[in-house]
């Protein structure tokens, strides 16, 4: 990218940002950014925040370039590693989670669901078991899901119309 004065927009020698005005004018399309990714409204503010605070802290080097791409880019990065975090928590059962292993359950009934489960996703990719995971379990939007997975919202989309006709004939048969 070529620019003038061998300044890069966003980052490197500037004269710094004005973090109040662009809060002000930006926050609301940051925080529905947040909202879209994360779907949970505490979870979207705090992410809104950590965007506005690491500005802060880097506003020295910041110019006032394509301030909207930037605070875009940030939050989705934020957004994203907050998710990619919790997947990471969820993998170390918490005591509540023991628990719920431990209680006792009708074992034909597991054994079968996993049966069905096992089928429904025979032959599928490792990526689609992650989107249904994402979607269902985790409870993330549509585009959400896209986004963590690198694809676009009509491809997942697609994938799960598939699998949801697929889930359809296993249980009619």
């Amino acid at each position: 990218m070529t620019t003038t004065s061998n300044v890069v927009p966003f980052l490197f020698s500037g004269p710094g940002i004005d973090v109040e005005e662009l809060y002000r004018r930006y926050g609301p399309m940051v925080l529905r950014r947040c909202r879209a990714i994360l779907a949970d409204e505490e979870a979207a503010q705090d992410a809104m925040q950590d965007v506005f605070v690491l500005l802060l802290r880097k506003q020295s080097r910041l110019v006032s370039r394509y301030p909207s791409s930037l605070l875009y880019r940030m939050a989705t990065n934020r957004c994203l590693n907050i998710v990619r975090g919790a997947k990471r928590r969820r993998d170390t059962p918490d005591e509540d989670t023991l628990a719920r292993a431990q209680a006792p359950g009708n074992i034909e009934e597991e054994i079968e669901g996993r049966d069905l489960v096992a089928r429904l996703f025979e032959g599928e990719r490792e990526s689609t078991r992650r989107m249904v995971t994402l979607h269902h379990r985790d409870g993330l939007t549509l585009r959400a899901t896209a986004a963590a997975l690198g694809m676009s919202e009509s491809g997942v989309r697609k994938r799960m119309r598939v699998l949801r006709t697929k889930g359809a004939a296993l249980l009619s048969a």
